[in-house]
Parts: C-alpha cells; sequence; structure tokens
C-alpha cells in the first residue's frame, strides 16, 4: 500500500511537471466552467421548480414525475456534453505534449470538434445512466441507495479513460466505453489511488485556502474598509478558482498518462518511463499489453 501510495505520488507530481510545462492547459476546464454555469443559469428557474416539486412530492410518499425526470435528463445531458467535450479537448492537447509536440487551446478545440458525434453520443450514455441511477437512489431504502451509490462509482471508475480513448482514436461511444474497461484491467489500482489522493490533497489545500480566505476577509473587515472588503473577497474568490481549475487539469492530464502508458506502454515526455513501469506492473507477473488479455 505504500509502494502504491509514493508511486501515485510520484506520478502527481510529474502531472504537476507538464502542467507546468504550459499552462495553457489551464484553459480548457475554465471554458468548461464558464459554459457549465451558462448551462446552470438556463435551467435553474425549471430545475428549482423540478427538485422543489420532487421534495415536495417525496414527503408525501409520491415519485417525481415523468417531466422531471426528463428535464433533468436534458438538464445532465447538456451538461455532460459541454463536460467531455472540453475534457476531450484538453486530453488531446495533453497527448501531443506527451509526445513532445507544440499545441495551444485552438488545437485542443478542434480534436473535440473532430469528435462531436461521439462525444455526443457518450454524453447520451452518461446522461441516462446518471438519470436512471437518480431515479433508483429516490425509490430505494437506504442500503439500496448504498448499492445505487457504488454502482455510480464503479461507473465513474469504469469509464475513467473513456475521454482520451475519444481524443485519440476514431471510435464511437461504446467502443470507446469498451476500450476503457478493458485498460482498467492493468490501471485500477492508480487509477483509485491516483485519484483518491489528488482528491485528499486538494481536498486539504481547499480547506487551508478557506482558512486564509477566513483570516484575510476578517482582517479586512476590522479595518472597516469597504475597498479592502471587496478586495480581499475578490483575492478569495480567484485563489479558490484557480485552485478548482488546477485540480480540474491535473485530473485531465493524469487520465491521460494512465491511457497513453495503458495503451502504448510508454510514458510520454517529461515522465519517468521506470517509475511508470513499476507502477503498472501487475503484482505476480510481468507487463502485458492490455490488448493481449
Amino acid at each position: 500500500m505504500t509502494g502504491t501510495f509514493s508511486r501515485s505520488l510520484r506520478l502527481a507530481r510529474a502531472c504537476v511537471a507538464l502542467l507546468r510545462s504550459d499552462k495553457s492547459l489551464l484553459m480548457f476546464p475554465l471554458a468548461s466552467s464558464i459554459c457549465c454555469l451558462l448551462v446552470a443559469a438556463s435551467f435553474l428557474i425549471p430545475v428549482i421548480a423540478a427538485i422543489m416539486a420532487a421534495d415536495g412530492i417525496a414527503e408525501h410518499g409520491h415519485r417525481m414525475t415523468a417531466g422531471g425526470y426528463v428535464l433533468t435528463f436534458l438538464f445532465y445531458l447538456t451538461q455532460y456534453f459541454v463536460i467531455i467535450f472540453f475534457n476531450t479537448a484538453l486530453a488531446g492537447a495533453a497527448l501531443a505534449r506527451l509526445r513532445g509536440e507544440e499545441t495551444s487551446f485552438g488545437e485542443g478545440m478542434a480534436i473535440a470538434r473532430s469528435n462531436l458525434v461521439s462525444i455526443f453520443g457518450y454524453a447520451l450514455i452518461a446522461a441516462t445512466v446518471g438519470t436512471v441511477l437518480r431515479a433508483l437512489h429516490e425509490r430505494l431504502g437506504l442500503i439500496g441507495r448504498l448499492a445505487v451509490d457504488l454502482l455510480g462509482l464503479a461507473w465513474t471508475v469504469a469509464t475513467f479513460l473513456v475521454v482520451p480513448v475519444l481524443a485519440s482514436q476514431d471510435v464511437g461511444p461504446v467502443e470507446a466505453i469498451s476500450r476503457s474497461m478493458e485498460l482498467l484491467k492493468c490501471t485500477w489500482g492508480e487509477n483509485i489511488t491516483g485519484n483518491a489522493g489528488l482528491g485528499v490533497a486538494f481536498f486539504l489545500l481547499t480547506l487551508l485556502a478557506i482558512l486564509v480566505s477566513a483570516l484575510l476577509v476578517g482582517g479586512a473587515y476590522a479595518t472597516h474598509s469597504m475597498a479592502a472588503i471587496v478586495a480581499a473577497i475578490a483575492i478569495v474568490v480567484v485563489g479558490l478558482t484557480i485552485l478548482g481549475l488546477i485540480q480540474a487539469t491535473l485530473q485531465g492530464i493524469y487520465a491521460v498518462v494512465l491511457y497513453r502508458y495503458a495503451e502504448d506502454g510508454e510514458a510520454g515526455q517529461g515522465f519517468d518511463q521506470v517509475m511508470l513501469d513499476d507502477a503498472f506492473k501487475p503484482k505476480e507477473q510481468e507487463w502485458k499489453n492490455p490488448r493481449e488479455y
């Protein structure tokens, strides 16, 4: 366990090194966040109405209406499409970087646009799964809800490499999911450990940022200066936004690194090949390309 955590930590550091070499990668999560906020705003009133109706209905022992599920599905579909589109653009740009090629925000977006049909198809599947899990979660008891949560986690893990597949292979959404699950056979340990490690690290960083923010805003408030208060709040918002963008970008890079190594057996530019060989070698046997399973 200690060895796996150590390897995941070194891999995370390598992802940070790649991000430092090309900070333009941060633009993809930024654009995705802006578009998601616009989508959320467009759905805000009907979604809130549906949620309130669903809560009110649930208190009387009934279920969400068919219209509520349709609205939920459309919201999921739109949000997933935006997120997957920009994640595909990020994956395409990161893969180019790993090959030692120069890339840009525009080139990453071009990669995503060339895969619009597959991206929409995968968003359609993901929205369907999300809606079904939501429906099951509302209808089952505590144990059933826990089981649904586990199903949701399993789906997330199984589809973790779908985006890099879409960014690098001319395949449809179903084949991309199948390929992601196939690659999972040799990357599941580092997939789970690495993502958990990144999540914990950024959770602690966020807590620290919130503490510093509280001290900063409190100090500004003590001065009784409106300008100081506004400046402190602006600094806090910008700082937390940058922290979130860095986390989203590193998670995208991590998926790309896992995919590239599992697919080609290569670490890519700026990565320690020996470290990755050790990280992904099966415990009982030498490396076997997932195509051979």
